[in-house]
């Protein structure tokens, strides 16, 4: 059966021993510190934080959402126990292969069931961590999902970007140009108008990876999210900008992003591990509308240093965008692709192939880097040969260490596409640029047949044992 919401998630990945609750950590420090503390390993259990100190007990903190393989299964419908490997197949068909469900307008659901407007909205009431000690701020938004429609057409967009509590009534946004929730809003303040918004602080978290999904321009992620359901997701309109919100969201506001207002912030820790961007005046959100469940569950999803809920999420759902992007380019022979999550799971991607013409490996990784969803913020793309899994780092490093030669298979590319995150992005005037490189480390060509062969037991005779001694083989 479909997940309900997040209160229906949350008890069934407790019943997969995925989660711990905490009691009494504060806004301040706790929170964010702890959270930091579990994500430093991979499998670590969800934290649900209650009884925060300054809020009414029952107003609730979901972190460490999305840091393990069951937990993902679990939002996305794919079978528990799949190697990695087999969890990235499964998500391709989340591209475009799978169709699509238009979500259900309902007239009510649980978000509605406590409702503000004007001078009523009070952003303060609920307990927003200070997700790390050198945060400007405090972040309502990271595992959020920030819906607009574009003003050309009927496409509803939902994507996921940081959202700061400025005051009772103003949020902050920051959107990374080029992205798509930036081009819609830049297209409205072209015409001097501005931007209608809704946001979702909380909801079932397959929301939250639609929201981060690589979808292609005029794909709705709730479309996506409702294939992926087997049914449509409920969802609310708004009244002050009709924009569609989930119906068992738990924390929701509406507004508009003006043209010309900019208010200081961040610095905010983000996915790269830096502090990186600095404090810089940014848009805001005009809140007109608040609504908000009983005893309401902020879904958080902070990065830092990777690993974190924001990069390991992307290691399955980038990797499949990359895979299916070059395939309609027509990169024939991939065997798998990988964002590391200890990378950031953007700036480092790795594609296996069964090599088939000379320049095969070459064509590869350039086609790789020229992909939407691999060619943002991305400093390496290593193309390894089909004996090596993709997203075994060790295997991929002893491949680069082993096939790689520096002189013929290395490629600088620049003046790609980057973002302020970048701690070694160019100067100011050039801050959304980087240079990448690109590696082959597959076999060369002319020494397919000639090139010493691997020192392990081949596959057929590692089958034997495992058969013949499963006892010490449960691999």
């Amino acid at each position: 059966m479909p997940v309900n919401d997040l209160r229906d998630w949350i008890d069934r990945i407790d019943a997969l021993g995925q989660v711990r609750r905490v009691a009494g950590a504060g806004c301040d420090e706790d929170i964010g510190a702890i959270t930091d503390l579990y994500m430093e390993r991979v499998g670590r259990p969800a934290l649900l934080f209650d009884e925060i100190p300054g809020y009414p007990p029952g107003f609730r903190v979901l972190a460490n959402v999305t840091t393990a393989p069951e937990r993902i299964a679990a939002a996305l419908d794919i079978p528990q126990g799949l190697s990695l490997r087999a969890m990235v197949e499964h998500c391709r068909r989340f591209h475009g292969a799978l169709p699509g469900i238009k979500p259900r307008v309902v007239d009510s659901g649980p978000l509605l069931e406590n409702v503000a407007t004007g001078g009523d909205v009070d952003m303060l009431r609920f307990p927003t961590p200070k997700w790390h000690e050198d945060d400007g701020g405090r972040y309502l938004g990271t595992g959020c999902a920030v819906v607009m429609q574009d003003p050309d057409s009927d496409w509803i967009n939902v994507g996921c970007y940081r959202v700061a509590v400025h005051d009772r009534n103003t949020l902050g946004i920051m959107i990374t140009g080029g992205k798509q929730g930036r081009l819609i809003m830049e297209k409205y303040w072209g015409r001097n108008e501005a931007c209608p918004v809704a946001v979702s602080f909380g909801h079932d978290p397959l929301i939250y990876l639609m929201a981060g999904l690589h979808a292609a321009s005029g794909v709705c992620e709730y479309d996506v999210a409702g294939g992926i359901r087997g049914e449509p997701v409920d969802v609310v309109r708004g009244e002050v900008t009709n924009l569609p919100l989930p119906a068992t969201a738990e924390i929701a506001v509406e507004g508009h992003i003006p043209p010309g207002r900019f208010e200081p912030e961040g610095p905010f820790g983000e996915w790269t591990g830096y502090y990186a961007g600095g404090r810089e005046k940014q848009p805001v959100i005009e809140v007109a509308s608040l609504m908000y469940r009983d005893d309401p569950i902020i879904l958080g999803t902070p990065p830092r240093r990777p690993p974190s809920d924001d990069t390991y999420i992307s290691s399955f759902l980038g990797s499949s965008a990359i895979w299916e992007q070059m395939e309609a380019a027509g990169v024939p022979g991939i065997q798998g692709v990988w964002n590391h999550e200890g990378c950031g799971s953007q700036m480092f991607i790795t594609v296996a192939i069964e090599q088939m013409y000379q320049g095969h490996s070459k064509q590869a990784a350039m086609a790789a880097a020229g992909t939407y969803a691999g060619s943002y913020l991305n400093k390496m793309i290593v193309v390894v040969d089909d004996d090596i899994d993709p997203t075994d780092a060790d295997a991929v490093l002893w491949a680069m260490c082993t096939r790689v030669d520096p002189d013929s298979d290395l490629d600088i590319v620049r003046n790609a596409w980057s973002s302020p995150l970048d701690p070694m992005s160019y100067p100011a005037d050039r801050r959304n640029l980087n240079k990448r490189m690109l590696i082959d480390a597959c076999r060369p060509w002319n020494q397919r047949d000639t090139f010493p062969k691997v020192a392990e037991a081949s596959p057929a005779l590692k089958e034997r044992i495992r058969k013949r001694w499963p006892e010490l083989c449960d691999l």
